[in-house]
């Protein structure tokens, strides 16, 4: 789109949303405008672009709830109180205090204030937060994966916390309204933080087959840079998948950042080694495991003086004429008095303090003369044998090993105990974590639905909108746009696009560079105000360079 204006002798053409390239903004005077045009294109494209995107993120249509799905929650209807339990378990040392006084509150993301989602805030900084909701059917690990997906969003800054998410045991103890951090888990699973420390975190609980003991096993953490997802106050979606077949898969945003094995991949390791080291076993007393041995056949030197200092005066060095040695070079404060709330039982005796001696000041030195210290080149230090090759070394001497009595192989970790509910037991330094569209399932495909409609229309924004997101927090990197983007268009504009003022000879628009600025058409020499003043010419008097009119040479 293009609007034609008029201003004094001068038309040009102004460009509206041009994706690329302002070409139509060429002036007739030359390439001025063309500098001044192209970065208001550049940025009225690129706020364009921003409202397409922002628009879409803003739509909002509140998912279908998938029947297949042991657990779904989208928080955008009814009442928090109807679904989940919020925990009212007491501290550990004072049964008559509840230890969770964080509060918890749906509520509308920050930037989507005018859209229907909502989610689950942690609202209390700086205390401890837990609720729980039970599984609408208990998943049982059997032949199935697990699919476990929600959404986090740091509406502040985060500093020290987590956002994890608990997969509660199902047992007959299980009490949601008393809900804490020793409530048996079988997974554990998400992003925390505590300074430069971050950790997208997956926990198992292995149940020992010997002892019937459980363990915790922790994934290894993942190679990326976890930061952005920290401080960027973007919702990012936390996927986990378990496989019957021991493998693992952790996902940030859709794409894969760690993946591994149970049975390889986690610390400590589920099975424990065949052998072990053999407790009872001691070292020989006539084991020599030294490498290095002092040479026996060594002797001290005989001009070698262990008792040579390190440094000593320089005798080189005399006393500087003038240096009064019976003057001491700091005396008593005769001007100074003793504090009125000075107290001797509880600071001591008071004295005089000591101030610089006025008589040493015209002189070089007062008190006694020590001349300055230099090393001694006589000095060897402790003499001592060199080392040579032990000929009697036996090594590192290693106990025996033996059969480990508690050794046991489990080739399936993925049956874990089975999960009743869904729990969040944290604690954060800054409030106002947002959960959002928690999903656990065994179904990709449901999973897959589940996030189209749910993280697909609210997906982290493409390179346009991140563009623009971090102009707005940095507003210098707008300069940096305009410089990186827009230059190298310029300049292709400023030399590449013809010029009219070039163009063949035979066309009415090739005017001499000495001649007037030339109106576009009758009408525009009509309408402009005050003709004369700005050199126009008459409509018969229009002077145009004839088609044969030979070219000055130059020589």
């Amino acid at each position: 789109m293009s609007t034609r204006i008029v201003y004094r002798n001068f038309t040009y053409s102004k460009c509206v949303l041009r994706p690329l390239v302002c070409g139509e903004s060429v002036l007739h005077s030359g390439t001025v405008m063309k500098l001044q045009t192209f970065p208001l294109c550049a940025y009225l494209y690129l706020m364009a672009a921003y409202g397409v995107q922002a628009s879409q993120q803003g739509v909002y249509k509140s998912p279908r709830v998938p029947e297949e799905a042991h657990f779904v929650e989208s928080f955008d209807s009814g009442p928090l109180e109807r679904r989940w339990v919020v925990s009212k378990a007491p501290k550990e040392h004072d049964r008559n205090s509840p230890k969770y006084e964080g509060q918890w509150a749906l509520e509308k993301p920050d930037n989507q204030a005018s859209s229907g989602n909502w989610g689950l805030v942690m609202k209390s900084p700086g205390q401890y937060h837990a609720i729980a909701a039970p599984l609408r059917t208990v998943f049982h690990f059997r032949d199935k994966p697990l699919i476990l997906q929600y959404e986090v969003l740091f509406q502040n800054r985060a500093e020290c916390g987590g956002a994890y998410i608990k997969l509660l045991s199902h047992t007959p103890q299980l009490q949601l309204s008393q809900f804490n951090s020793s409530t048996p888990f079988s997974i554990m699973f998400g992003p925390d933080k505590c300074g430069s420390n971050q950790k997208v975190h997956f926990i198992f609980q292995h149940r020992n087959p010997l002892t019937g003991q459980y363990q915790e096993k922790h994934a290894r953490q993942p190679d990326n840079d976890l930061s952005k997802y920290f401080t960027d106050h973007q919702a990012h979606l936390y996927t986990l998948r378990l496989y019957p077949d021991n493998i693992y898969e952790i996902l940030i945003d859709q794409s894969l950042i760690s993946k591994g094995s149970l049975l390889e991949d986690v610390d400590p390791p589920v099975n424990p080694p065949r052998e072990i080291p053999d407790p009872d076993d001691t070292k020989p007393a006539d084991w020599d495991d030294r490498r290095r041995i002092p040479d026996p056949k060594a002797a001290k030197p005989s001009d070698w003086d262990d008792k040579a200092p390190k440094h000593i005066p320089d005798s080189t060095v005399p006393k500087p004429p003038g240096w009064l040695e019976d003057v001491e070079p700091f005396i008593l404060d005769p001007k100074a008095q003793r504090p009125d709330d000075w107290d001797e039982e509880m600071d001591g005796e008071w004295e005089l303090p000591r101030v610089p001696n006025p008589a040493c000041a015209q002189v070089p030195g007062c008190g006694p003369w020590v001349p300055p210290i230099i090393h001694n080149p006589a000095y060897k230090g402790k003499w001592g044998p060199p080392l040579i090759d032990n000929p009697h070394y036996q090594g590192e001497w290693r106990p025996q090993m033996i059969p480990n009595p508690w050794y046991f192989e489990d080739k399936a970790p993925f049956q874990m105990t089975a999960v009743a509910a869904v729990g969040l037991e944290l604690w954060s330094l800054t409030g106002g974590v947002l959960f959002d569209n928690i999903l656990l399932c065994s179904d990709f495909s449901v999973a897959q639905r589940w996030t189209d409609n749910t993280w697909g229309p609210r997906k982290t924004p493409g390179p346009v909108m991140q563009l623009l997101l971090a102009a707005q927090e940095h507003p210098w990197l707008w300069g940096v746009y305009v410089f990186t983007f827009g230059l190298p268009a310029i300049l292709f504009i400023s030399f590449m696009w013809p010029d009219k003022r070039f163009g063949p000879m035979n066309q009415d628009y090739y005017y001499k560079k000495c001649d007037a600025p030339q109106p576009d058409s009758l009408h525009d020499l009509e309408t402009m105000p005050n003709q004369e003043a700005y050199g126009a010419v008459k409509k018969t008097e229009l002077r145009k360079r004839e088609a044969s009119y030979p070219r000055k040479q130059k020589f």
